[in-house]
């Protein structure tokens, strides 16, 4: 299961059935569960887990120090989970100790070609991010979310789940759960309400977020009335919590 020209560090810990290809290199603290397959010429370095049945495709930095002039070294980790694709030429970078000292990824993502997941960033599951994404540090992406090409997204932003954001969008500040958001600078257009469609969400779900959408960007309202209006409607709604804790916990404020 191991290329002859790997070069594995004896102190790595990696599952029976882990596969190896030509010219990698797994560093002394990395540990690989099972199933999972690591393509030719890829870096696995510093305290990485990774859990089960991933796909790394050739040409991927993982574990690699932040690029942060505060590091000095500290025992920072990268986790990736279990079922995650991940296409060419990723960077992936350990977490800092000003922020926890952990870059997370969950399970079943699915990571396009040139992303850049920065330290300290939270990937949940269920993602898709296409080529050439970038995510600066600090940054948290929920469960479900779709960003499109070439986004960037600035440090400490949220994007909140089943949102969708449009190809090339400049993201410096938080994008609520289920709406989509694109351009340069970024706006909101509306409800995500295919991806929603497919995730079960029933006709009328789908039109009680959609009403919450024009309480925020329609309605005239200011933000602080806005979340009074939703909070208002939570007990028949059950569905908006995820919004209405979203908008709660904003820290740098939502695209609006």
């Amino acid at each position: 299961m191991i290329h002859s020209t790997a070069i594995i560090h004896p102190n790595a810990r990696l599952a029976d059935d882990v596969e190896v290809g030509a010219y990698s290199i797994i560093g002394e603290h990395v540990e690989i569960d099972a199933g999972t397959v690591v393509g030719p010429h890829v870096v696995i370095h510093g305290y990485t887990r990774i859990g089960k049945n991933n796909r790394i495709m050739q040409f991927n930095s993982l574990g690699e120090i932040p690029q942060d002039k505060k590091y000095a070294g500290e025992p920072t980790r990268l986790e990736i989970g279990d079922n995650n694709t991940i296409r060419e030429f990723c960077t992936f970078n350990l977490g800092t100790i000003q922020d926890g000292g952990l870059t997370s990824i969950g399970n079943d993502n699915w990571i396009m070609a040139y992303v850049h997941i920065a330290h300290d960033c939270h990937v949940g599951n269920h993602t898709i991010m296409a080529n050439g994404v970038t995510l600066a540090g600090h940054v948290r992406i929920d469960d479900w979310v779709i960003i499109g090409g070439l986004t960037g997204v600035h440090q400490f932003v949220r994007i909140g789940a089943h949102a969708m954001t449009g190809f090339q969008s400049r993201i410096t500040q938080d994008v609520p759960p289920y709406f989509t958001v694109a351009g340069n600078p970024v706006e909101a257009h509306g409800i995500n309400a295919e991806g929603l469609k497919r995730r079960g969400f029933d006709a009328a779900q789908i039109a009680t977020i959609k009403a919450a959408y024009k309480t925020i960007y329609k309605s005239g309202l200011s933000f602080a009335d806005a979340q009074s209006a939703l909070q208002a409607q939570l007990i028949p709604h059950p569905e908006l919590q995820l919004l209405v804790e979203f908008l709660a916990s904003s820290q740098r404020g939502i695209v609006r």
